[in-house]
């Protein structure tokens, strides 16, 4: 069953713009965390950017500046700003949503969208 779901990616050029959404479904509630990661290849999947429910962010230096993740107020929607976009950006980015605890604690994620940023 798919419960996050990502949009947005493409084919842009080096230092244009995209903008990725990922929708989570109903049955993802409370989360602590909501983030984007990316696997270039044959590399690691590493963290790019994420987000409490309180607002807090977290990006990675190489994505600091030129990246901006966000919210809606349910917490149910979190996007990725990427401007600036640079060859190095080239990878499937992957939503994920996460919730601590012992109540009902949950790791899901999406099924990636490819970014690839070429001339």
């Amino acid at each position: 069953q798919e419960q996050l779901l990502e949009s947005g990616g493409g084919l842009v050029q080096p230092g244009g713009s995209l903008r990725l959404s990922c929708a989570a479904s109903a049955s993802i509630f409370s989360a602590n965390a909501m983030g984007w990661y990316r696997q270039a290849l044959g590399k690691q999947r590493e963290l790019v950017a994420t987000i409490t429910s309180g607002g807090t962010t977290i990006y990675a230096d190489s994505v600091k500046g030129r990246f901006t993740i966000s919210k809606d107020n349910a917490f149910k929607t979190v996007y990725l700003q990427m401007n600036n976009l640079k060859p190095e950006d080239t990878a499937v980015y992957y939503c994920n949503a996460k919730r601590f605890g012992d109540w009902r604690p949950y790791d899901y994620w999406g099924q990636g969208t490819q970014v690839t940023v070429s001339s």
